[in-house]
């Protein structure tokens, strides 16, 4: 059979939207419908001024006026609390809306003549609609993701001409006909190069030689012969095949948008001042919250990988994660809770130093105040003016205005000095929670600093609480959710004030004693890594350059003997 006597002939498609939808505000089925008979009358009314390419107007139009429709709301993570930095807007589910499509449903004879180039043209010339529908005041309790492209799953039990066994060989010789079904957003350009072709009919996932399986990034094609079309597609193929591709690319289209609120929330981080900077740290605790979910769905993800016997299943699976860069993108986002964690503490720090020198220089004000006598004035000055004998009333009541100007610059002053007392003290209750943690091994914990001070030098793990009766909640909170970290035991060790030895401006350090291991039992080496932390046995410290006092710190508790 040559190339211009075989081709696939259309059965029908599935086309996939990521979304948030808040669902105190919206209901994601009624949102459904509506999108439906909205899509709906459309695409029956185009005129054909839509439409860009000209030289097949026709054909799209004819596609348009028999095409069959619906739209349903799958929700995927619910209790998803996400909030959108560029509009404030809030939202609690993540899942996607599930559109079933076919064209020429009431003339089955006519989708012989729809060819991949035709497929793609519709997608293309609803989302100007769907971004209307979007960004709507009475639609604000949804969020489409309509930066990445309507994904579309397209099928086919029928081919023209005889059927194939789909043998590498087989694949390889009809590659360009496979290739324009598998990437439906191609273009479909008569030049692309044979390695194009065949780089797109790789990773054929079907285990039958009856069947072709393709899942790519923006669209996907299964082809099945009539008969196992009709006893395994809807039992079979939808649940695991087409099923978990929509449930990933939500996940991926979560993981972009936690990632985009992690850059708008750094660039914020150094103008802000110290109470919106308490507001930005809930707003990452939250995203923390949400990376934590998506985790938990990942992890389920990679347990059936680990257990399920579907082989079938377990490679598209697998093949899906990889496809989609799950992973990396897991990883990169990582990395960037790692550095915005680190400007915090280093704002932080700036703060208190800032916070400390303006403190010091109200009392160098008062003091010379107090010594040069003008407090003692002041006070001399009242009791003198009420002293004064008048003779008239208008000189009684000049006395008694001067007095009590006196008297408020006086009031205000010993206000202020108090204050100044009162900030200094609540300054000494900024604490520092350092961790001496001890792996099964007897090694110990430490990071290298990214940032000056001590730039490159070692150092305990160590976090900024605000409130000292609350850091054994905050110290497990820490490593069991930060570092992933199982906690065997936490003691309290004992207190530092450490105003000299702290270049930040710390007046008190708490210091706990862990014993750890790792959550989910991988090698302990692989984890610290992934959270910039190094594992060295006592007797190799001493060598160590290690930053602030935490060399005095491990020889008073006899860790470095």
């Amino acid at each position: 059979m040559n190339q211009e006597e075989f081709n696939f002939i259309y059965k029908e498609e599935f086309w996939y939207l990521s979304a948030f939808i808040n669902s105190l505000k919206v209901d994601g089925q009624e949102i459904a419908k509506e999108i439906e008979n909205d899509l709906k009358n459309y695409l029956q009314d185009l005129s054909g001024k839509e439409i860009q390419k000209k030289e097949i107007k026709e054909e799209i139009l004819h596609l348009a006026k028999n095409i069959s429709l619906s739209c349903e709301w799958i929700p995927y993570l619910e209790d998803f609390p996400y909030k959108d930095e560029n509009s404030e807007k809030k939202y609690d589910t993540l899942g996607f809306f599930q559109f079933e499509i076919e064209y020429f449903r009431k003339d089955p004879s006519q989708k012989k003549k729809i060819t991949p180039l035709l497929i793609q043209q519709i997608p293309f010339l609803i989302l100007p609609r769907l971004r209307i529908y979007d960004n709507s005041e009475k639609n604000e309790g949804i969020c489409l993701d309509l930066e990445s492209p309507i994904y579309i799953f397209v099928t086919s039990d029928e081919i023209k001409g005889k059927n194939i066994e789909w043998t590498k060989e087989n694949i390889y010789k009809y590659k360009k006909i496979i290739a324009n079904w598998v990437v439906i957003y191609s273009g479909q350009w008569e030049d692309y190069s044979e390695e194009l072709y065949e780089r797109r009919v790789e990773n054929n996932l079907s285990n039958r030689l009856s069947e072709l399986h393709y899942i790519k990034r923006n669209s996907g094609f299964i082809y099945m012969a009539k008969q196992n079309y009709e006893m395994f597609f809807s039992s079979y193929m939808k649940k695991y095949v087409l099923g978990p591709t929509p449930r990933i690319r939500a996940i991926q289209f979560a993981l972009r948008s936690i990632n985009q609120s992690l850059d708008l929330l750094f660039l914020k981080i150094q103008a802000e001042t110290l109470k919106n900077l308490k507001i930005i740290e809930r707003e990452i605790q939250n995203l923390r919250l949400l990376r934590g979910l998506i985790q938990t769905k990942l992890s389920i993800m990679y347990n059936e990988l680990d257990y399920n016997r579907r082989e079938h299943y377990t490679k598209v699976l697998k093949h899906l994660l990889n496809e989609f860069e799950i992973a990396n993108i897991v990883e990169r986002i990582n990395v960037k809770f790692n550095g915005i964690f680190d400007a915090i503490q280093d704002l932080y720090q700036k703060i208190n130093k800032e916070m400390q020198q303006r403190t010091e220089r109200g009392l160098i004000f008062l003091n010379l105040l107090f010594g040069a006598g003008i407090l003692v004035d002041l006070i001399s000055a009242i009791i003198a003016t009420f002293n004064l004998q008048a003779s008239d009333v208008g000189t009684r009541l000049l006395n008694g205005i001067v007095a009590i100007i006196i008297g408020c610059i006086l009031i205000t002053t010993i206000i202020f000095y108090a204050r100044v007392r009162l900030v200094m003290k609540n300054r000494e209750t900024n604490n520092e929670i350092i961790f001496i943690m001890e792996d099964l091994n007897d090694n110990i914990i430490l990071s290298k600093r990214k940032y000056p001070p001590y730039q490159d030098y070692y150092e305990l793990p160590n976090l900024h609480v605000e409130k000292q009766k609350h850091a054994s909640r905050y110290a497990i909170k820490f490593l069991k959710e930060n570092l992933k970290m199982n906690v065997i035991s936490l003691e309290k060790m004992k207190i530092f004030k450490r105003k000299e030895e702290d270049p930040r401006g710390y007046a008190k350090s708490l210091l706990f004693k862990a014993k750890i291991s790792i959550k989910d039992g991988r090698l302990i080496n692989k984890v610290l890594e992934k959270y910039d932390l190094l594992a060295f046995p006592k007797e190799n410290l001493r060598e160590l350059s290690l930053a602030f006092d935490h060399g005095k710190i491990l020889k008073d508790i006899e860790i470095i003997t």
